[in-house]
């Protein structure tokens, strides 16, 4: 608050008496540079909840306003955070969308997408073992299974065991718009003639039967692979799987 503004809120005798130089006019200045630094923080207090202005420190915290504070270790002073901070602003600001998905394949598979940023995770449903899942890790989230396990244990419906391995021997998913292989088919060999059978001296030869010519086949044009990415630390966007769409009986 300027010392005009706190000026203005004195009785008229104190205004009066608010000269420069004087005792007054020096408290005034005194309490216009104590509200300085409050005043700043409330001028830009938007910052400390946007997921990608927050301070680091803030961060944390934050996954709690969104239920995504299961994916953080039990807090202790000394821990540190099991993810980088730009996956945690991710969480945050995706908070909505998982909360809304929450207990079905695809928001399990969103929010370790997310956390992790890496795709391929396969989740399987054993028909000879009702309500079980298994989870199977990529080798490129093996270092974070104890934050996928957490993830998977929050995500999955409460009826619903669990089971998280590696995924060994197991190909990992192909993203939509990643690369694909269109097998050609053989070239048919053109212009091979029959051996010619042999005449005896006596009658007429017949004429030969003209051979059409081969048409060239245009080569194929080579496909481009798509190299399919992650989503980048700070600003991912939501995984590419559309989700499923709401059955019949779903109220819209």
């Amino acid at each position: 608050m300027r010392r005009a503004s706190i000026e203005r809120l004195l009785p008229a005798a104190y205004q009066r008496a608010a000269v420069d130089g004087s005792v007054l006019a020096a408290l005034l200045e005194v309490m216009e540079a104590l509200h300085a630094p409050d005043e700043a923080v409330l001028a830009d207090v938007d910052a400390l909840f946007a997921p990608y202005r927050a301070p680091d420190a803030l961060v944390a915290y934050l996954t709690r306003w969104v239920a995504m504070d299961h994916v953080l270790a039990p807090p202790r002073p000394d821990a540190p955070l099991p993810l980088p901070v730009g996956r945690l602003r991710d969480l945050v600001a995706h908070g909505a969308h998982l909360a809304r998905w929450r207990g079905t394949p695809y928001g399990m598979r969103t929010a370790l997408e997310l956390a992790t940023g890496v795709t391929g995770f396969v989740l399987d449903e054993p028909a000879e073992r009702p309500f079980h899942l298994v989870v199977r890790v990529p080798p490129d989230a093996a270092g974070l299974l104890a934050v996928v396990t957490r993830i998977v244990e929050a995500e999955k419906p409460a009826a619903v065991t669990v089971e998280v391995l590696p995924l060994d021997g197991v190909p990992a998913e192909t993203p939509s718009g990643g690369p694909s292989t269109v097998p050609t088919a053989p070239a048919v060999p053109t212009g091979s003639t029959e051996p010619a059978v042999p005449t005896g001296p006596a009658g007429p030869t017949e004429p030969a039967v003209p051979v059409e010519p081969a048409v060239p086949v245009e080569p194929a044009v080579p496909v481009e692979p798509v190299v399919p990415t992650g989503p980048a630390v700070g600003r991912a966007a939501v995984p590419r799987h559309a989700p499923p769409a709401p059955s019949a009986e779903e109220p819209s």
